[in-house]
């Protein structure tokens, strides 16, 4: 993976990679003379302030940061302390964003090590090029760009064909906009190291509980069967789907689980087996998926030596459950009984080791409000914790990078230097701007992954037409 450099915030925009334009004559002008217009006829609507253009700061390229001998130290006058509960995407990220910005943080991670546990599949990175440069990352180098996306039916005919090949075939050049697809643990392993050489990692971890107060929050840990507290000022839950911080924040969930109505089965298959298997569609630059109205399979690069596959359909929630604790060998012989389809599909299958298949339902929570967190003080969520979302728009890690960019940047900029963060409401400044605009932004890919898990499933999918699946109507 990448060789960890350290990076702090750019000083010209202090860390939020935009600098502030201020308004044109014109706009002032304008809002000058109907302020005046107010004044003599109060009785009409008060006119808003307009605000002031963001540009792309030219120091940091938009990122936020500038390379740096070391990071910033913690400034615990400055900044609150936070706790992270999560080592994931979202946790890890939000680790390395406080890092850069040298605001005081310590990560809880469950799991004993990295590689405790096996840490999901692939991920598709929409916004690479902004997001992943904002935590330090300038390259994924086992990330694999695709070039071209087709959609099949299960004998083979072409429904539809797009990506960079399709549209741009006068020109080698990569675009701004990519998709990168990346293993999830070489994703996470990029942003851990940049978190090398700190102390505020605490693997093994588990939250029972947690309590405000006089100065601050008090966490109640479990560690492999021992009993330990811990002491924080802003307590973040980045813990997945089944959070623990959520379950524990809201006495009474307001958005349970919802199920989707279908179940994902996910296998990795190494490409040597294949390698009999000559077929354009395994050149690691292509991703394809074939469906026919019920079941659904989609193939895309994992890393430069592996394919990863998720295959899925409709199943009544029991069935789901029981279906996915039978194990992986039980799951592998139902994808092959359904996918006697176009080659290479059934060669990837066989050549998948029981090993690396798994399958589970699939859930998503009806949306959070603003105002569920109003009473919850210096506690806050991100990530799938909350807005979870099925895989379908593959948006799920996408949107987590952007909410961890958001809360330190968010912090940054409310907690000014040369001031005690005491003196910051943060619920009222910090907490709750974060959580309107990261609720906001990810309501609608909530919403499109939901809608994508009844379209790719049902006969709309099968409309010829040059351009992505999973839209259809809501």
């Amino acid at each position: 993976m990448n060789t960890p450099t350290s990076h702090t915030a750019c000083p010209d925009c202090h860390g939020l990679g935009k600098q502030n334009r201020g308004l044109s004559k014109r706009a002032k002008q304008r809002y000058q003379k109907a302020l005046e217009v107010y004044q003599r006829f109060p009785d009409n609507p008060k006119p808003v302030k307009p605000k002031a253009h963001l540009q792309v700061c030219p120091s940091c390229s938009g990122s936020g940061l500038l390379p740096a001998p070391q990071p910033p130290k913690p400034d615990t006058t400055r900044f609150p302390h936070l706790a992270i509960i999560g080592g994931g995407i979202g946790g890890t990220a939000l680790a390395v964003a406080c890092l850069h910005r040298g605001i005081p943080f310590t990560l809880y991670e469950r799991d004993t090590d990295f590689a405790a546990r096996a840490q999901g599949y692939g991920l598709t990175l929409q916004q690479a090029h902004t997001a992943v440069k904002g935590f330090g990352i300038d390259r994924l180098e086992q990330g694999i760009v695709s070039t071209r996306h087709i959609a099949h039916t299960p004998d083979g005919t072409v429904l539809g064909e797009w990506g960079m090949r399709k549209w741009d075939t006068q020109t080698n050049a990569t675009p701004k906009r990519t998709n990168i697809h990346i293993a999830r643990q070489n994703l996470r392993l990029a942003l851990l190291n940049q978190l090398s050489g700190t102390d505020a990692i605490r693997w093994g971890h588990q939250l029972n509980g947690f309590k405000q107060t006089e100065t601050g929050i008090e966490l109640q840990f479990d560690i492999q069967g021992n009993t330990s507290t811990a002491q924080a000022d802003l307590l973040v839950g980045a813990d997945g789907i089944r959070s623990s911080v959520r379950a524990l924040l809201f006495e009474q969930e307001p958005y349970p689980l919802r199920y989707l109505d279908c179940i994902v089965i996910l296998g990795i298959c190494a490409l040597s087996p294949l390698k009999n298997t000559a077929h354009e569609l395994l050149d690691q630059k292509t991703v394809f998926q074939t469906a026919n109205g019920n079941e659904r399979m989609y193939m895309m690069p994992y890393d430069p030596e592996h394919i990863m596959w998720q295959f899925s359909y409709p199943l009544a929630e029991a069935e789901a459950k029981s279906l996915s604790a039978q194990g992986a060998e039980a799951l592998k012989k139902e994808v092959q009984k359904r996918t006697d389809w176009h080659a290479p599909i059934p060669q990837i299958i066989n050549a998948t080791p029981a090993a690396l298949i798994s399958g589970y339902p699939v859930y998503d929570r009806a949306l959070l409000t603003p105002q569920a967190f109003t009473s919850c003080g210096p506690v806050s969520l991100l990530g799938d914790a909350a807005h979870p979302m099925s895989p379908f728009k593959g948006q799920g890690a996408n949107q987590a990078l952007l909410d961890a960019l958001a809360l330190a940047r968010r912090i940054t900029k409310m907690c000014k230097p040369d001031t005690s963060w005491k003196q910051t409401n943060l619920r009222k400044k910090i907490l709750t701007p974060f959580e309107t605009e990261m609720l906001d932004r990810s309501a609608t890919k909530v919403k499109a992954s939901a809608r994508a898990a009844r379209v790719l499933h049902s006969d709309q999918v099968l409309q010829e037409r040059d351009g992505p699946r999973g839209g259809g109507k809501q």
